[in-house]
């Protein structure tokens, strides 16, 4: 008993600091970019729209996740179960296209610069982040109605939250529509972004390659450095959750790596650019004095 209280008390106060720092890092970075004239440009526009994913990701399942160890009631509601996946699908459709769209906004500087202003206009950033939000809605209506199709031969997931992942382990039939769904999400969200986010460094790194000096070569790559490594974080994450096996030999497993890609991640992610961007450090000690 006293070692599960521990656990709990633990549990506890890892997830409500996980959630504390998240939620400060990415607040500071969109207030930074907000406030600084000079970072109204494409790619601070992208880095401020992915610190709102990051914040959706944590504000969707920790907050139910605290009530849940603090009242020691598990039980939740199938509408609350639905919504909270639903908001879940699209902060993760969201943040797959945002960092596409990064590792195109670094193509477009490096490698036609004096047209980079014309190609990612203000109008048409911002009709890409509208469209963005609308695609990752639209996917998220999908998964959740096919769902809903579920036969459930259990009530009870193994996991930390709703995710599609954890309904389907628990479902006995009802699942066709969900895998045509899935497939597709899979090709639109998952292959052709990453397909384009390999060809966009292909020819970065070209480029990079011709640069005769040193200097020149690690300034131009250090401009992308954070993207490749939040990039690399993210997809790792993702893949190893749904690549676990849907065994009850692999729970544990699947829930760590789950609790990492989805409270952690989001926590790094702004840490990173803070830590590797001077144009985001310079602009957040000018806010702090």
């Amino acid at each position: 008993m006293k070692t599960d209280n521990t656990l709990l008390i633990f549990s506890t106060v890892y997830f409500f600091f996980i959630y504390l720092i998240g939620m400060l890092v990415n607040t500071v970075i969109i207030v930074v970019i907000c406030l600084d004239p000079h970072l109204h440009t494409p790619m601070y526009l992208f880095l401020c729209n992915l610190s709102v994913v990051d914040i959706s990701y944590t504000t969707v399942t920790i907050p139910k996740l605290l009530y849940i160890l603090f009242s020691g009631n598990n039980l939740v509601p199938f509408t609350q179960c639905l919504s909270q996946m639903y908001f879940m699908l699209q902060a993760a459709s969201a943040e797959v296209n945002i960092l596409f769209i990064m590792a195109y906004d670094r193509y477009v500087a490096i490698c036609h610069p004096l047209h980079y202003y014309h190609i990612l206009s203000k109008k048409i950033c911002i009709l890409i982040i509208i469209i963005i939000w609308i695609g990752g809605g639209v996917n998220s209506s999908l998964i959740t109605m096919s769902v809903l199709k579920f036969i459930f031969c259990s009530a009870t997931i193994h996991q930390f939250f709703c995710e599609a992942k954890a309904l389907l382990n628990i479902s006995c039939g009802g699942t066709e529509m969900f895998y045509i769904v899935f497939y597709a999400e899979y090709l639109v969200f998952g292959l052709c972004p990453v397909m384009c986010n390999l060809m966009s460094y292909v020819k970065i790194i070209r480029i990079i390659q011709r640069i005769k000096s040193k200097d020149g070569r690690r300034k131009v790559f250090s401009t992308c450095s954070s993207h490749l490594i939040v990039m690399a974080i993210y997809y790792g994450s993702a893949v190893s959750v749904y690549l676990t096996p849907p065994s009850d030999r692999y729970d544990l497993l699947e829930q760590i790596l789950t609790i990492f890609y989805t409270t952690v991640v989001p926590m790094l992610n702004p840490l990173i650019y803070i830590l590797r961007n001077k144009e985001v450090k310079k602009s957040f000690r000018k806010l702090l004095l």
